[in-house]
């Protein structure tokens, strides 16, 4: 579904000379599980380098829930938006568990970018991939159930964070529902769902995929 954000695809996206180079332009900072380092309706003059640990993206509806638009980890960049154009951040970031980043001034992150060609590119396609990721996600929250979206997002944590069986990362059900667009009563459905075929084992914020291939296949059709 997507909902690991592409936006951790810009480093990679990099020479191993310019990432470096970015990289010295910041000084380093921890942010504890739970803090927030960049929040929705601010301004700030900085860009953030995740060099270690998970963050969330989110941001408050008008009815006061939380939505998750991604989890982001070691190679993203934040706050890159509202270094270009000035305006206040769109969203939040959270840690999710201890955190480091690389805190780059905006006006040396807009220079660096501007001196060399290829991190511009690099971007711009980080900024289009996530624009073609939330109209992905957008259409399949519109079109699949919530046994699929759970499945979905399940096999997404699973390879991008864990070892293709384990989420990798620990969550709580109003979580998982923000990230998949349902309820938390629906999720708590669609998981028991899951776990009476035998596809999935819960505990605590814990959920290891068992039927991978069935997963795979729900994702897509009820």
């Amino acid at each position: 579904m997507g909902l690991a954000d592409a936006s951790s695809d810009f480093l990679a996206g990099l020479d191993a000379g310019d990432t470096e180079a970015l990289a010295a332009l910041g000084a380093r900072r921890r942010v504890a599980a739970g803090a927030t380092l960049l929040r929705e309706g601010h301004r700030s003059e900085t860009v953030a380098l995740v060099q270690r640990g998970r963050l969330k993206i989110s941001y408050m509806s008008v009815d006061g829930r939380e939505v998750i638009l991604a989890i982001v980890g070691p190679g993203s960049v934040l706050g890159e938006v509202a270094a270009i154009d000035g305006e206040p951040h769109s969203s939040s970031a959270i840690a999710l568990e201890p955190v480091e980043v690389a805190i780059i001034p905006a006006a040396r992150f807009r220079a660096f970018v501007a001196e060399r060609p290829s991190v511009g590119m690099a971007l711009l396609r980080t900024l289009t991939r996530r624009l073609r990721d939330s109209d992905r996600r957008q259409v399949e929250f519109a079109t699949t159930d919530t046994v699929g979206r759970v499945s979905a997002c399940l096999i997404d944590l699973a390879d991008r964070y864990g070892d293709g069986d384990d989420m990798g990362i620990r969550l709580s059900q109003d979580e998982l529902a923000s990230l998949t667009g349902a309820s938390r009563e629906a999720v708590v459905k669609a998981l028991a769902t899951l776990r009476s075929r035998g596809w999935i084992e819960t505990a605590r914020r814990s959920i290891r995929i068992i039927e991978r291939e069935a997963l795979v296949n729900r994702r897509v059709a009820p």
